[in-house]
């Protein structure tokens, strides 16, 4: 499957890598995600693919759903496994079916049962925007960097019904995104933020991803940073790949602070969120082992944008609007793993 990444359409870009029976590990998510308007409440609802390498016959589908309720505290996670025969992912057009849970264009319907709880889902979505792509397109066909990741709609707008433990929510408006990542391997250590539309600036849409990888044995990449903003009808796209090696960046639990610029523009922000607004996920690795995953979409981001040439300085905000993830091999971080 040839697809050129520069000038592809959300239809082509989210066509399924993955080829039943491959021996290659491989992950493969499409993951819709949406904030409540106003106040710090929203879903993350994920379709996977997952196969370790070397054994295709142990490949299976996931399915993720989390709420998180920052008013009341209570996030709800719930996670479900299934043989890749009961799954279906379509290699022609966007689609995917986990178990009888359905994910097709403008739409997403289903359930899933964990030992936290019980969330089902009754979506449709619809947004205009062209797909953003946080790596230079020419990364996207090569070998490096292994994990890749796209959003096919960015500022979705979903409604329909969530049912978390038994309460029915209505989804009116809410605006998030629908995404897709693979690889044959996790970025071993990262941070990564979404936000879709600041509280001053709802068109603008930020995707940032700070990280190292292994390249042999205990030999690492030096920590790159790609970000792309999009705001004012206009793409801010740091993501050359001396871009990314000149970027300052720090993150830890549970903040993160980066700072990119090219010759027109300089942008710096900072995420952070209280431990209470994460959930930790297990991510299975294709080479093997688990990655923890923490993850909010409740998350505060501050950013300032300097156009070099007029001297204009912009501070765009939201207090809790941001997808922030942490991946770690680290087990000292104190949050429960909850799937």
């Amino acid at each position: 499957m040839h697809i050129d990444y520069a000038t592809a359409d959300a239809a082509a870009l989210n066509r399924t890598h993955y080829r039943p029976g491959q021996k290659t590990g491989h992950y493969e998510s499409f993951y819709q995600r949406g904030n409540h308007p106003t106040e710090p409440r929203a879903f993350w609802i994920r379709y996977t693919i997952f196969t370790p390498a070397d054994m295709p016959d142990a490949a299976i589908g996931e399915l993720w759903a989390v709420y998180f309720d920052g008013v009341t505290g209570e996030h709800v996670v719930a996670k479900e496994e299934y043989p890749i025969a009961e799954c279906e992912f379509s290699p022609d057009s966007f689609g995917a079916r986990v178990g009888d849970r359905v994910l097709e264009p403008g739409a997403l319907r289903g359930q899933a049962y964990g030992t936290n709880g019980h969330i089902a889902w009754d979506l449709t979505y619809k947004g205009d925007e062209p797909p953003l792509l946080l790596l230079p397109p020419k990364m996207y066909t090569g070998g490096f960097p292994k994990a890749k990741s796209l959003v096919g709609v960015p500022l979705a707008v979903y409604d329909g019904t969530l049912t978390v433990n038994g309460l029915t929510i209505g989804i009116e408006g809410w605006t998030g995104s629908q995404n897709h990542n693979w690889g044959s391997r996790h970025t071993d250590y990262y941070a990564f933020g979404q936000i879709a539309g600041f509280d001053e600036e709802p068109d603008s849409f930020l995707e940032i991803v700070t990280g190292r990888t292994r390249i042999a044995g205990p030999v690492t990449t030096p920590m790159v940073t790609f970000l792309v903003l999009r705001h004012q009808d206009r793409d801010y796209s740091l993501v050359s790949l001396g871009q990314a090696l000149r970027a300052k960046a720090d993150f830890g639990y549970f903040y993160w602070n980066f700072a990119s610029s090219d010759e027109s523009v300089a942008i710096r922000g900072r995420f952070s969120a209280s431990a209470e607004h994460f959930v930790g996920l297990n991510y299975y690795n294709p080479p093997g082992g688990i990655k923890h995953c923490l993850n909010t979409k409740i998350a505060s981001c501050e950013l300032e944008i300097h156009n070099k040439a007029t001297g204009r300085r912009e501070r765009l905000t939201t207090g809790n609007r941001a997808l922030m993830e942490i991946l770690t091999d680290d087990r000292g971080h104190g949050i429960e793993i909850r799937a």
